[in-house]
């Protein structure tokens, strides 16, 4: 390729190219599950536009293209939430996914106080599950999403970002 990816926040500009991206990234889950009605397939581009405008959101950048996502927000519990991360599937297993996770943890505890991190993937998610283990968090339950699918509840305490993996 020749050229570095880069972990920035995202703006304004960036969220049609997040919204596709996730749209493609997910449609794994979604065959994971035998169920395409999962939330990251069924968000609207304008939900995506109010995060990005709101929340904790970086892209990985490859030259203009984004190739990855992530998002967090605090929660009422002083909790931070992290979700929707995601990576173009050309380019997985090259510890970007860490990258965008370590830079949103980072961003979370510096600029929002969270003591700890939370967030959720489904049951069959191995790949996902195994590179959460791998930076730390830790299974502390499980819940239905919304979505009907069974969803597996990890967190870890802020202090120990995200490595790349």
């Amino acid at each position: 390729m020749g050229m570095s990816v880069i972990i920035s926040e995202a703006t304004d500009q960036d969220a049609e190219q997040i919204f596709k991206l996730q749209y493609l990234c997910f449609q794994s889950e979604a065959a994971l599950y035998g169920n395409y009605r999962i939330d990251p397939l069924v968000q609207t581009l304008d939900s995506v536009r109010e995060e990005v405008a709101g929340d904790c959101v970086f892209v990985a950048r490859l030259g203009d293209e984004v190739i990855g996502s992530v998002r967090g927000s605090v929660t009422e519990d002083g909790a931070a939430f992290i979700g929707r991360l995601c990576v173009h599937p050309r380019l997985q297993g090259h510890g970007i996914g860490a990258r965008l996770l370590g830079a949103a943890e980072a961003n979370l505890a510096d600029k929002h106080g969270a003591k700890r991190f939370r967030l959720l993937t489904g049951h069959r998610s191995e790949v996902n599950l195994r590179l959460y283990r791998k930076v730390g968090y830790e299974t502390v339950g499980t819940e239905q999403g919304k979505d009907g699918v069974p969803m597996v509840v990890l967190e870890k305490h802020a202090g120990a970002y995200a490595q790349t993996a």
